[in-house]
């Protein structure tokens, strides 16, 4: 049996700030609208888990995303949010731009 993957494709989205990876992610995760919009609530719903029935569904979720904008540099929140990703249950697959 294997694993199954959420996979989360962003890429060509415009995303120049954690709100705007909080509106890209909300629907595609089923991301409930009480969901609290910060790192430690993202933090909780994919690694703790019970906060979205379609990330619980899936034992591996995959998020690519352009290396452009908010994950094109050294911006310290892209940083933390990418250490949220522990790179085997949870994956960020940043991408160069085309």
């Amino acid at each position: 049996m294997t694993d199954s993957e959420l996979i989360v494709d962003l890429r060509g989205r415009l995303i120049e700030s954690l709100d705007d990876f909080w509106d890209a992610v909300s629907e595609p995760c089923g991301l409930p609208e009480w969901f609290g919009r910060n790192l430690d609530a993202w933090s909780d719903a994919v690694e703790t888990r019970g906060i979205s029935e379609v990330i619980d569904r899936h034992d591996i979720l995959v998020v690519h995303v352009d290396q452009r904008r908010l994950f094109g540099g050294h911006r310290r929140e892209a940083g933390i949010l990418a250490g949220v990703f522990d790179g085997e249950r949870n994956r960020l697959i940043l991408h160069r731009p085309a």
